[in-house]
């Protein structure tokens, strides 16, 4: 009577295995994180880059529309939309937070120096923590948002001519 138990038992856990191996195989692994778009975006709590102070939504909502860029030093296409965000800077409806994303400080200010810098503010996020609120994962990752604090657009990789271009045309009907 105990054989034919661990026989059952043993049958049950396998087909269970099974089971959840076969379910997980159709599940879609692409992490999509454009479905935030639209959504109203809270509890924003970004350390600022060399002030003892948090960037929160009172922040967000000075200017029009804010876009908030994650960026690091060592990041190749974050040289690569560089120049897109120094033009974006001279928009004055348009706040650029950029968020500078587990790197280190002395590296981030080189960067800056060498290329400029196209931020209003600037935080870090030096462990990641705080990216994942805004489901970054992978940088360069900019967001859009209005005054409102709704997403407005997702702009993974680096920002391009015509993400600019979006960009500017989003400010202008305002």
């Amino acid at each position: 009577m105990g054989i034919k138990i661990i026989k059952l038992l043993t049958f049950v856990i396998v087909l269970f295995i099974i089971s959840v191996f076969f379910i997980s195989l159709n599940k879609s692994s692409f992490y999509n994180t454009k479905v935030l778009e639209g959504q109203k975006i809270s509890g924003i709590n970004l350390n600022h880059f060399s002030e003892d102070r948090t960037i929160i939504e009172k922040d967000l909502k000075k200017n029009n529309f804010t876009l908030i860029n994650f960026w690091a030093s060592w990041c190749g296409p974050c040289r690569l939309e560089h120049p897109f965000l120094l033009k974006l800077k001279s928009e004055k409806k348009l706040n650029i937070i950029g968020v500078n994303f587990k790197d280190k400080k002395s590296n981030a200010i080189n960067f800056l120096k060498e290329l400029g810098n196209p931020y209003n503010e600037l935080a870090k996020d030096e462990f990641g923590r705080q990216s994942i609120n805004f489901g970054i994962y992978g940088i360069p990752e900019s967001i859009l948002i209005n005054k409102d604090l709704v997403i407005l657009k997702k702009f993974i990789g680096p920002i391009s001519k015509k993400d600019y271009n979006f960009i500017k045309n989003v400010i202008k009907k305002k």
